[in-house]
């Protein structure tokens, strides 16, 4: 993705995610189905029919938020698309809840940092120099479906799904 310039020294610190593998990303859709499902047939069947509505569309992050003053990241515009694709995923898998149900998952987000892995100063320097590489654009044509485990450097790529075709105006 396009903000790895930005913001991929900072989140190799402050964001468990990185140290797993994950690369920058807006979440679809966590956490999801248990690894004896994500392989199957009918479950990837249904996430390409799922997000195969949504067109491709560009994106831009060009401002940094907060959770609180617990979570730091990029919010994408637009972020309609993003909500779209989970609403989708979601329909089709409705045992699965953003984020357990904890959150209401209607903020598509980028993160950054977490103050669970730095104090507030770090964060805040991060988001003073991630600042300074934005806005940062990305053309979104696909879906990726990844797995893994609270483990360094441990989630794979199990498939990428295309969205529709993008048209430009």
């Amino acid at each position: 993705m396009a903000a790895e310039a930005a913001v991929g020294q900072h989140r190799r610190h402050l964001d468990g995610a990185a140290a797993w593998g994950v690369p920058p990303h807006v979440t679809v859709l966590f956490p999801f189905v248990e690894p004896a499902l994500a392989h199957r047939p009918e479950t990837l069947d249904a996430i390409r029919e799922a997000v195969r509505v949504v067109p491709a569309f560009e994106c831009s992050f060009a401002e940094t938020s907060w959770f609180d003053r617990d979570v730091l990241w990029l919010a994408p515009d637009p972020a309609q698309p993003f909500r779209d694709l989970t609403t989708g995923i979601l329909k089709a898998f409705p045992d699965y809840p953003p984020y357990a149900g904890a959150h209401d998952g209607s903020a598509p987000h980028l993160t950054v940092g977490e103050r669970r892995l730095a104090d507030l100063s770090a964060l805040t320097e991060a988001e003073q120099e991630v600042s300074v590489h934005l806005p940062c654009f990305a053309r979104i044509d696909t879906v990726l479906f990844i797995e893994g485990a609270s483990a360094p450097q441990s989630w794979r790529v199990v498939q990428e799904f295309p969205l529709a075709t993008y048209h430009r105006p």
